[in-house]
């Protein structure tokens, strides 16, 4: 029987997929907005004990193409100890065809492009990655522990790779201050980069996280829906990707779902807020079926 370490968290994207442990909680955690592993403390699993995890789910789902290695960035892990893992699933799981993971441009940095290739090859094909903003002023506020250069950087060392980046960004998480700076800053990245899938969400800071927040960001001011909306557009607006980005802005949190192709649905996509900021209130997502 596999027992999880709760909590336990996953991209949406991965709800029908195998999920493996391979590591506790998050190697960073210090970023202010998050309280994903703050019950938890980093902790490298045996590899005897992830073998026994990959046993167990191999035999009750022998067809499962997909697994996601959690917790927080398992590419924290060695690079040896990853190999080793992707190298067992494959074992286990005959129809594998991608694993994917958290990672942070930390982790990303750690690795040669040699190690990357190599990982790729063993089948670690997609890289779940939060850019947040682009802003430094406001990578500073959240305490991200990196610079805009060094997201660029480590986005583009795993696109060198071949390794497909689903990045989010965090609408209203530089509050009113520092909102146009955010908004430009975060398109610069993408601009420079060649992410694979796009998503943006809205700033939900949970009880635990309100006071770290509020701590290191003493100007913060709280952005309401139509100014969220107002970010969305002009982010939009200033997108301008060198390759096709498949971009969704349909999680929990979101006043307003929408979902194109980059740059080819740009246009529409920012009609479609200019639409729902003419009509207001009732064209956004009723409050009680929002979450975090």
């Amino acid at each position: 029987m596999l027992e999880y370490d709760y909590l336990l968290f996953r991209p949406p994207a991965e709800a029908n997929n195998v999920i493996i442990q391979v590591t506790y909680g998050c190697s960073y955690n210090n970023c202010s907005f998050c309280s994903m592993y703050k019950t938890k403390s980093y902790e490298v699993r045996d590899f005897a004990d992830v073998k026994k995890d990959i046993d167990y789910i191999s035999s009750v789902l022998p067809d499962a193409t997909k697994v996601f290695l959690a917790d927080g960035d398992a590419l924290a892990l060695s690079s040896e100890n990853l190999v080793e893992i992707l190298k067992y699933l494959q074992q286990k799981f005959l129809k594998l065809r991608r694993v994917s993971l958290y990672a942070s441009a930390q982790n990303i940095l750690s690795k040669s492009k040699e190690e990357l290739d190599l990982l790729v090859k063993n089948k670690l094909i997609l890289i779940y990655y939060g850019i947040e903003t682009g802003s430094e002023k406001v990578l500073k506020k959240i305490t991200k522990g990196v610079n805009q250069n060094e997201i660029i950087d480590s986005l583009n060392l795993a696109s060198s790779a071949g390794v497909k980046i689903s990045a989010t960004v965090i609408l209203g998480i530089g509050g009113e201050n520092y909102s146009k700076e955010h908004i430009e800053e975060t398109a610069k990245i993408i601009n420079n980069t060649t992410v694979n899938y796009l998503s943006t969400l809205q700033l939900g800071l949970e009880k635990d996280a309100k006071e770290n927040f509020y701590k290191h960001f003493d100007d913060f001011v709280e952005l309401n829906d139509e100014k969220i909306l107002h970010e969305q557009k002009r982010f939009l607006e200033l997108l301008n990707p060198t390759n096709k980005i498949i971009f969704r802005s349909n999680h929990a949190s979101n006043a307003l779902h929408l979902a194109g192709t980059l740059s080819k649905d740009r246009n529409r996509l920012v009609k479609e807020v200019s639409l729902a900021l003419e009509l207001g209130e009732e064209a956004f997502v009723p409050l009680a079926f929002r979450g975090f």
